[in-house]
């Protein structure tokens, strides 16, 4: 049989990868309990609210959701005070990142991000015939000004990851805010702000305001981390409404179920839940990172739910013995570090108990 050939694109391409689940790994090394602190997922699960709503929709399975994700949009434009043609959700913010490369990205464009990132805007860049432009993170953080060095005619997009994704660090508010003036107004700028919820830095830059005034300005959060809905996929974009309107050619037709229209609805009015997952948050994180201070480990200090820390030693394989499966990372050299997401007070002493005997 002959080869069927893929878009040469592919070529630069590598699936992402995803590791052994832990019912698999419990098999392959006789546990009876794997701790899976890899995915960067909410301990604390969903709101209550949320189990609740979503069993009334068993009865409506059979239907088309709604296209437009109606509800959820007037709830948010209320939620964030902005205007509903604003908004865009998604089937997790993963396809509003590829949405935003579908129809801006032309072959020969390029795109600026960190080197060390979320990988699947390198991905989709590359998926459309653009270049990926890796800037080296400093300290494990966005380094802006050499982002604005690496401008030039052929850049279509950048991609600021804040809180970024491994390392957990945020941007100077004031440093990213200068940043978004200088960006020029035909390049997109699109903020990341997945873990948003997690900052506890008056560092972080509250980017919603700036809107109204840059309208090359994409701002991504999603259901997924703090509200505990990474089962379901949702996610959202606040933007310019042309910016919408474009992405609106591109999107499937129901690209968010309906069980998960309905979930993160209700998800977004239990914020008492969600202070008090990132409170706890906040706690383990204190914990943890002093913990491993006492290890002599170094580590990106973290906004968010999870820690970047360089083991030195490789740890993974051996904490996976133990039971706790955390994601293997590489990063300025270091062959030994690993991402590590908070888990509650009891799961995080076994973490460190486990680690102290490596």
């Amino acid at each position: 049989m002959a080869k069927i050939l893929t878009k040469s694109e592919l070529e630069q391409i590598q699936s992402y990868p995803i590791g052994l689940s832990p019912e698999k790994l419990k098999e392959k090394y006789g546990l009876n309990i794997i701790r899976k602190m890899s995915d960067n997922e909410n301990i604390y699960g969903c709101s209550q609210k949320v189990k609740d709503a979503m069993k009334e929709q068993l009865n409506s399975l059979h239907l088309y959701p709604d296209g437009h994700t109606s509800a959820l949009i007037r709830r948010l434009a209320k939620f964030y005070q902005i205007k509903e043609d604003q908004l865009l959700a998604g089937n997790g913010s993963d396809e509003l990142i590829r949405l935003l490369t579908r129809a801006y990205i032309n072959k020969g464009d390029e795109a600026i991000m960190a080197d060390i990132t979320f990988p699947r805007y390198e991905t989709n860049v590359v998926i459309e015939g653009g270049k990926a432009i890796k800037v080296p993170l400093i300290n494990g953080v966005h380094h802006l000004p050499s982002m604005l060095e690496n401008i030039t005619a052929k850049t279509k997009m950048i991609f600021i990851c804040n809180p970024n994704n491994p390392t957990g660090t945020i941007v100077g508010k004031e440093e990213l805010a200068e940043f978004i003036k200088k960006v020029p107004a035909h390049i997109l700028m699109v903020l990341d702000e997945a873990y948003y919820e997690y900052v506890t830095s008056d560092q972080y830059l509250h980017s919603i305001p700036l809107l109204e005034s840059h309208p090359n300005l994409v701002i991504l959060r999603t259901f997924s981390k703090i509200y505990g809905l990474a089962g379901l996929r949702v996610g959202y974009g606040m933007m310019n409404k042309q910016i919408v309107k474009e992405l609106h050619k591109v999107k499937d037709v129901f690209n968010v179920n309906q069980v998960a229209q309905v979930a993160a609805i209700y998800a977004l009015e239990d914020q008492d839940f969600i202070r008090d997952c990132a409170e706890k948050n906040a706690v383990e994180r204190a914990y943890v990172c002093e913990q491993l201070r006492k290890f002599g480990l170094p580590f990106f200090h973290s906004q968010t739910n999870f820690i970047y820390v360089y083991s030195q030693i490789p740890v993974t394989e051996q904490l996976i013995t133990k039971g706790f499966l955390v994601r293997q990372m590489k990063l300025n050299g270091y062959a030994d570090a690993f991402r590590m997401t908070f888990g509650n007070r009891k799961d995080n002493e076994a973490f460190v108990e486990a680690l102290s005997k490596i």
